[in-house]
């Protein structure tokens, strides 16, 4: 697997895409639906000022190299160390959003490398789990279909097509189907370390009939449990009136995830 490091410091996991893309249609169209093709190069030019970053894009890898079978929870994180292992980093901090967040609370209970955790854009309380299964199994009923040449206005999810294959598509639905019965409550007491949790206020994601009328709540139960989180010893942030794709943005994460790692790191 490719990675990049760049910057002097405590070393900090990324699992983003730190090359700038190039601008043409693509790019156009993937900013006209709120995503900034840019993302993973501008985290890794903020972070690395006074962090090691060791960016590595984990979903474009498993995108292009399908693991339908085996992506389960202690796979990603034998991935994970594999690359810290490569990069020469006995110990690191972690940064992750939406289900890469996700996975970082399955690298913290994994290892005892970590030293601190920040989980974007997912709950370390009463985690959607089983709606994201629900998806998965939807998304993946709907894969491998012809997808036509319609064009979709931008922000109409619902009538978008899954232009991805069985493969690419089954790998999501064996990690949720890996990750049913887990308990992340149960799991509190093995965090020690220093943790964030960075959710936008704004986040729950209500998918259409094709995916079952699912509804993914993500900001529902961070803001529910933000005591409890905190007496356990995160901290808890949430971006006021901002939806999933909005708070993963650059200019959100970077003011503070940054400053807060910075301070728990010394550095």
């Amino acid at each position: 697997m490719d990675f990049e490091v760049h910057g002097a410091g405590p070393n900090l996991l990324l699992p983003v895409n730190p090359v700038a893309p190039v601008e043409g249609p693509e790019t156009e169209q993937l900013r006209a639906w709120g995503a900034d093709p840019a993302l993973g190069h501008t985290l890794v030019e903020g972070f690395s000022k006074r962090f090691r970053v060791i960016a590595f894009d984990y979903e474009g890898h498993i995108q292009a190299n399908p693991l339908p079978d085996t992506l389960t929870p202690a796979r990603l994180v034998e991935d994970f160390l594999a690359v810290a292992d490569a990069a020469g980093a006995e110990t690191f901090a972690y940064y992750g959003y939406s289900w890469l967040g996700m996975a970082g609370l399955q690298l913290a209970i994994r290892t005892n490398r970590l030293t601190a955790l920040v989980m974007g854009g997912y709950p370390p309380l009463d985690g959607p789990y089983d709606a994201m299964l629900a998806v998965t199994e939807a998304t993946h009923a709907e894969a491998g279909k012809p997808v036509s040449d319609k064009v979709v206005e931008p922000g109409d999810w619902d009538s978008t097509e899954v232009a991805l294959s069985k493969d690419q598509t089954k790998q999501f639905l064996t990690l949720y189907q890996a990750l049913q019965g887990f308990d992340d409550h149960a799991v509190q007491n093995q965090l020690t370390i220093p943790r964030l949790c960075i959710v936008g206020g704004a986040d729950n994601i209500q998918y259409g009939e094709r995916w079952g009328n699912t509804l993914v709540s993500i900001a529902t139960p961070v803001a529910a449990n933000k005591s409890v989180l905190e007496d356990l010893g995160w901290t808890v942030h949430l971006l006021d009136g901002l939806d999933h794709m909005q708070a993963m943005q650059a200019v959100q994460i970077l003011p503070v995830v940054e400053p807060w790692l910075s301070e728990q790191l010394g550095v």
